[in-house]
């Protein structure tokens, strides 16, 4: 019996005490760090990257002599020969230039430069979750960069003069078509998908890669987690719910899910809202997360997401509010996303499918109308280093998609349906290339063909990176964009052509050692826009055009003030529009001139405490006001927008978070625009009734357990 015990523990203690952990740090031949470096075992599937400050840390199971491979684009390859033995190793990994000049052009998360990664702004997980005023949302911590602006009746991403269905999200290289839950009229939607989900997340104002269609303003980039490393189990009180998730992780693999309810019903019980709900929103999501490591170098992924959520509501009439239409929605969705990617010498292969359901089912006064939307999506992408000055990127991708509304006609006492089936084909290739050590360009081109109306279109993408000094440096990017018609005119017109967006975009940006500094100028000229007639809407053609420009500042420092992050944005836009409806060209509605936005983010260790501030502030915006001539079209604004919202995490127990946030801390009035009776009054004036929020203030609680091994684990990063 005891030498059975004996073996059992061997069986059980030898793969722990085989295992090696590797640490070290990432440098270059200046000592300056280098972030985002690829640290790797030769032939095998462990490794790391290293972080902000160089540093990396990982644990192998391969045994005896081995080589360790450092890379990072416009670097030699940096090798070493270690010996694995089980015990703790320390690198030192110095990277030289490839070309032999000092002070090259540096490619690296963050900066804006030639690549389009590279001109990304990037936020991690924690940035969002604790940013004040955003509620853990993606798009709400967006919002407080240069380049967005604040549309609090939408939620959604408004991007450099480009309305919300301008900006599209893409998850593991697969776009969602929906990314946004269901609101009620003129209230705020909210992202689908949490930050915890991804390890980064990635945002691009314009000039992004070829490999991203179908987006006419910016592409959000959200690229998931990989395999977990810990067993845990997560548990959610909320002031609006509750949820709970649990972690298991394998050698070679982990899942994930998660259950969440929702009912902000007790919620609005205790806070008066301007909306006139039946039914208060609520909502059950479940989703799912795989991941399994193939062979040496291969990852598969899966997500799932499932959420139903439904609600309520009386509009009541401009005129005589006594009057009043019901309203209710019920939204069904459903989301899959299933990926690979596996390195082969100098290739990389990555691969994966998408499959979106949306559905609105609507009742106006008890009239039946919605609409539904099912899309697959498949896409194969190969990269290859030709050298070490040389990259190349090339794929393929289709995108198929089928609509259907209908609605309930009154006057003849049927339904109507409208239907159409779209597939998308693409192919896009991109190189970029080290011209010297102060010079990078990338150019590429995107090739796009719709079979619904037999459009073919060729999307070419350039930029140039000029380093002059030792930190700042310049950049350029010219794009052309394309992107089919909104659902709701391309029902009505399936021979609607792919509206079109040209981007010039001028930057100049420092990074120093947790300090940005970044100044950016952008001219977008629009074609092809939808363009109708008030008096028949159905009447749909691509006679709209417009422009957009504008300057942005962006600041960020969180190193001179000790254990605080903050940074400060602020955008200059002037854009006009002749499209839709416009009589004349015009300033569109969601369009403000001047936005800015200051994040402040402490945190006080002796308190255990982390305490964030968002203040943002919009200039007004223009509004239509029917009882004025059509040459003074949108020349009405809205009073200023202004934000103060704070948030804090306190953490009584390692395992254990109180989380409170609250939004517009001052409660100020923030009005977003006007509606206008459909009838004129006894004085024959339309009159009008201001587009508020539904409620002057937000506020969350949460209480967010973990239960795991390790007591140290907790949901901070994930709030």
């Amino acid at each position: 019996m005891k030498a059975l015990t004996t073996l059992v523990l061997f069986t059980i203690l030898i793969p722990a005490f085989s295992q090696t952990r590797i640490t070290g740090k990432v440098t270059d031949v200046k000592g300056e760090t280098i972030p985002g470096a690829n640290v790797l075992i030769k032939d095998s599937y462990d490794g790391t990257s290293s972080g902000l400050d160089g540093t990396f840390s990982f644990v192998t199971e391969e045994q005896g002599l081995q080589t360790l491979i450092v890379t990072f684009v416009g670097y030699k390859q940096f090798t070493q020969q270690v010996e694995l033995s089980g015990t703790v190793i320390t690198i030192t990994a110095t990277l030289k230039e490839e070309i032999n000049q000092l002070d090259g052009v540096v490619i690296s998360a963050g900066s804006f430069t030639a690549g389009e990664e590279k001109r990304r702004t990037i936020l991690k997980p924690v940035d969002i979750a604790m940013t004040a005023g955003a509620t853990a949302d993606i798009a709400g911590a967006l919002n407080t960069l240069p380049g967005t602006q604040k549309v609090g009746e939408s939620g959604r991403l408004f991007v450099r003069g480009g309305d919300g269905s301008e900006a599209r999200t893409f998850i593991d290289g697969m776009v969602v078509l929906d990314a946004y839950g269901p609101a009620a009229p003129n209230t705020p939607s909210r992202g689908r998908f949490l930050p915890f989900m991804f390890k980064g997340t990635s945002f691009s104002t314009g000039g992004y890669s070829a490999e991203y269609g179908q987006a006419l303003s910016s592409a959000l980039v959200l690229t998931s987690k990989d395999k977990a490393e810990m067993n845990q189990t997560d548990i959610g009180i909320l002031s609006v719910g509750a949820d709970v998730a649990h972690t298991q992780v394998w050698d070679r693999a982990s899942v994930s899910g998660k259950v969440q309810y929702t009912n902000i019903q007790p919620y609005f019980g205790l806070i008066n809202q301007r909306v006139d709900w039946i039914k208060a929103p609520e909502s059950f999501e479940s989703s799912a997360a795989y991941r399994q490591q193939v062979g040496k170098s291969g990852m598969f992924k899966f997500f799932g997401n499932f959420n139903q959520s439904s609600f309520s509501l009386f509009n009541h009439d401009i005129l005589n509010p006594t009057v009043k239409q019901k309203f209710d929605l019920t939204n069904r969705y459903r989301y899959g996303n299933a990926s690979y990617q596996q390195a082969l010498g100098t290739w990389t292969l990555r691969g994966g499918a998408s499959y979106s359901y949306n559905q609105n089912d609507v009742r106006v006064s008890e009239n039946p109308m919605g609409e539904t939307e099912t899309g697959i999506h498949t896409k194969l992408v190969a990269e290859h280093s030709v050298s070490d000055q040389f990259e190349i990127r090339m794929g393929s991708e289709i995108i198929h998609r089928d609509y259907k509304s209908a609605r309930h006609n009154e006057v003849l006492g049927n339904s109507e349906e409208l239907s159409f089936r779209e597939m998308l084909s693409a192919t896009f290739a991109e190189g970029e290339y080290y011209i010297s050590n102060k010079v990078v360009a990338k150019a590429g081109g995107r090739f796009e063909y719709v079979s619904l109306n037999q459009s073919a279109t060729l999307s070419p993408r350039l930029s140039l990176a000029y380093k002059p000094g030792k930190q700042g440096q310049f950049s350029f990017a010219y794009g052309s964009f394309t992107q089919s018609a909104q659902n709701q005119y391309l029902r009505f017109n399936t021979q609607l052509q792919p509206e079109t967006a040209q981007h010039f975009i001028l930057n100049y940006q420092v990074v120093t050692d947790r300090k940005t500094f970044r100044i950016e100028a952008y001219q977008k000229e629009y074609r092809n826009l939808v363009k109708f007639n008030t008096a028949n809407p159905t009447i749909i053609s691509n006679a709209g055009k417009g422009n957009a420009r504008g300057i942005e500042l962006f600041w960020r420092d969180s190193k001179t003030i000790k254990n605080v992050d903050y940074w400060l944005s602020y955008s200059f836009l002037d854009t006009r529009r002749l499209y839709l409806d416009y009589p004349i060209a015009a300033t569109p509605t969601f369009a403000s001139a001047h936005n800015f936005s200051a994040v402040y983010k402490h945190f006080i260790s002796k308190w255990k405490s982390q305490l964030g501030f968002t203040y943002s502030f919009s200039s007004s915006r223009p509004y239509y006001n029917p009882n004025r001539p059509a040459s003074q079209f949108h020349e009405d604004r809205t009073p200023a927008y202004h934000d103060l919202s704070a948030n804090v995490a306190y953490l009584p127990k390692n395992n254990l978070i109180v989380y409170l946030s609250c939004t517009n801390l001052l409660g100020r009035d923030n009005i977003f625009g006007y509606q206008y009776s459909a009838a004129t009054n006894a004085q024959g004036q339309y009159e009008s009734r201001a587009v508020r929020q539904a409620a002057n203030r937000f506020l969350f609680v949460g209480v967010f357990i973990t239960l795991s091994k390790n007591k140290s684990v907790n949901q901070l990063p994930n709030l």
